[in-house]
């Protein structure tokens, strides 16, 4: 079964919007050097968020569903832009963390990886490489 996700943009003044998905209200705008007021991250800064906040919410669960010893999460992206038309043609993510045992640590990555909407959608466009303490770690997931 399908699931439909939603959300509403308004255009506030010059260049800043006020996008609003469910109860949550923020801002999206050009940076200063484009024109914009840099009153908020502009669309393309959101889709690295989207990716790495779809990532991160299913590396947490994949931690807790095992109740694995993985604490201090953090995740690093890039996106680079090029082209023309301009769009994004590589990301990279990398995971920081403590943990006492690497080969979990990578597991519970590829996990995270595999479940990851933003990141499969996304991998149909551009390769997105992911590493674990600055190491790479192979794609456990097929590039269409």
């Amino acid at each position: 079964m399908s699931t439909t996700f939603k959300a509403t943009i308004e255009h506030v003044n010059h260049t800043t919007s006020r996008a609003t998905v469910r109860t949550h209200t923020f801002l999206v705008d050009r940076g200063l050097a484009r024109g914009g007021f840099d009153l908020g991250p502009a669309g393309g800064e959101y889709m690295l968020v989207s990716l790495g906040g779809c990532f991160t919410s299913h590396l947490l669960a994949a931690i807790r569903a095992r109740e694995a010893a993985m604490t201090n999460v953090k995740v690093a992206l890039t996106g680079t832009l090029d082209s023309s038309p301009e769009c994004f043609t590589a990301f990279t993510v990398d995971v920081t963390a403590d943990c006492g045992d690497p080969d979990l640590a990578r597991k519970l990555i590829t996990v995270a990886e595999r479940a990851c909407q933003v990141m499969n959608t996304l991998r149909q466009v551009a390769p997105i490489a992911i590493s674990y303490q600055g190491v790479p770690i192979e794609s456990a997931v097929a590039v269409a």
